[in-house]
């Protein structure tokens, strides 16, 4: 299949070009793709005639997104709609990727498709209206919210722990925060396996969920990182689990984020693995690297 991809440099995007073997990716990025410019939107669309795509690119500062509603909403909100309507036209589907940050956080199990949202900011707000706009596009379409991603690729917590424990022997961090860290290689699995039901006899049109298998808070997951890079002979650092209240930010962030997945893997045959052997395998890889 031609698969077009928004968010070239973005972790997912990076995982699809590893991992999707047999298609035919286009990525699309700035400036010639701007999810804030309707025209560039269309226009690649026109011009790549895909198959199928994968809308993985969004706004995720989360902290500036509350000092940047307007344009935040026009890239997470509008620009997915855009998309969707778009690839509608030409009879294209979208596996649409979204977040955790769209609930309040204040269950105390995992999160299902149908729980009520309640963000808590604006990236919340804004990838819930993204969400609604895909779903209301016309186009055949996976919504498919994610939590906690990391990867050997981009910006992200992993990343951040190594380096800080480069410089650092102690670091506090959140431990009143719950989630399912999720590899960037593991959901670009899950999204390969929703597209190979599209190709077989059309996925299943829906809201799902996709997370790594098992749960932890952001001061467990920090000590899980430096021990698996204790083994390799990385950086390491102690950690302190201190409360939200310890580390304020402009964005309130979920005290629960674990995502019940049954339904995905129900749907798509495909189940994370365990987030702790996963992490093992993007740690040894990035002191690899380095």
């Amino acid at each position: 299949m031609r698969i077009l991809v928004t968010g070239k440099d973005g972790q997912v995007a990076q995982a699809l070009a590893e991992q999707a073997k047999g298609h035919e990716l286009v990525f699309a990025a700035r400036p010639e793709f701007d999810l804030a410019q309707p025209a560039t939107i269309e226009a690649t669309v026109a011009r790549v005639h895909p198959d199928l795509i994968v809308s993985a690119a969004a706004y995720t500062a989360v902290d500036k997104a509350e000092s940047e509603p307007e344009i935040a909403m026009a890239i997470n909100g509008d620009g997915p709609g855009v998309l969707a309507r778009a690839g509608a036209k030409i009879g294209a589907p979208i596996i649409h990727l979204s977040t955790d940050y769209v609930f309040d956080g204040s269950l105390d199990r995992p999160w299902r498709e149908d729980d009520a949202t309640g963000p808590l900011g604006v990236y919340g707000a804004t990838k819930l209206a993204g969400e609604q706009a895909v779903q209301a596009s016309g186009a055949d379409h996976a919504v498919v919210r994610l939590a906690w991603v990391y990867s050997p690729f981009g910006n992200n917590f992993v990343k951040t722990m190594l380096r800080l424990a480069e410089t650092r022997d102690a670091l506090n961090v959140v431990e009143d925060q719950q989630g399912c860290p999720s590899s960037a290689l593991d959901i670009a699995t899950a999204i390969l396996a929703v597209v190979q039901r599209w190709q077989q006899d059309g996925a299943t049109k829906g809201l799902y969920h996709f997370a790594g298998s098992g749960e932890t808070n952001w001061a467990a997951f920090a000590r899980a990182i430096f021990a698996e890079s204790a083994r390799h002979g990385g950086p390491t650092a102690t950690v302190t689990g201190i409360p939200s209240s310890g580390y304020p930010t402009p964005a309130k962030r979920p005290a629960n984020s674990r995502l019940d997945c049954s339904r995905f893997t129900e749907t798509f045959g495909y189940r994370a693995p365990a987030w702790e052997d996963s992490l093992a395998r993007v740690v040894e890889r990035l002191l690899v690297q380095a």
